[in-house]
């Protein structure tokens, strides 16, 4: 299925936009014009968890410590800054495990981690992300997917739909699980 979601703020895929002429606009004169969302096959899975948008972003933001919850990057190291880059065991159901090495796209504490991956000299170019979406204090459902674009990256996405999403929804069970407990453990935990 193409994607037709929300405008990211910026995509692997470059700005697009058409090239014919340009009306002129006061507030945007000089600006650059918003990016459109990317093209290409998204496979996504949703969950709801039970926990405040910043205790999931703790639990996402702790690269060192996925192996100990993360079914689907068993391994993952880096800094979670711009531009730089991760190097993540991607470990799918029914898949050998593989390392990636993506680079971070962009990222927003407590609601949003992107990253972007270009295999194939650019032929297959992927964004995947993480949203945090909170619908109360304690309460917030989490978008985990991957849009595959570039000249191949369609293909391999219908062809892998399946893994991928068992692989996303695994690692949003497992999410839940910790981020649950985690918050659970702090509500009982006595204030000074």
């Amino acid at each position: 299925m193409a994607f037709n979601g929300p405008q990211l703020k910026a995509t692997p895929f470059g700005r697009t936009g058409g090239m014919g002429p340009k009306m002129m606009d006061l507030k945007t004169e000089g600006k650059p014009p918003p990016p459109k969302a990317p093209r290409g096959y998204r496979v996504e899975d949703r969950i709801g968890i039970q926990a405040p948008a910043e205790v999931i972003w703790e639990v996402l933001y702790d690269l060192a410590r996925w192996e100990e919850w993360n079914p689907a990057y068993p391994k993952a190291s880096g800094v979670i800054r711009i531009g730089e880059p991760l190097t993540l065991t991607l470990a799918l159901p029914g898949q050998a495990p593989q390392e990636i090495r993506p680079r971070v796209l962009e990222w927003v504490p407590n609601e949003q981690l992107h990253w972007q991956l270009s295999m194939l000299g650019g032929m297959i170019k992927t964004l995947r992300y993480i949203e945090i979406e909170a619908l109360s204090e304690t309460g917030c459902v989490i978008d985990n997917g991957e849009i595959f674009g570039g000249l191949m990256g369609s293909s391999l996405g219908r062809r892998m739909q399946g893994p991928v999403r068992r692989g996303f929804r695994a690692m949003n069970e497992a999410l839940k699980a910790r981020a649950e407990a985690l918050w659970q453990e702090r509500r009982r935990a006595p204030t000074s």
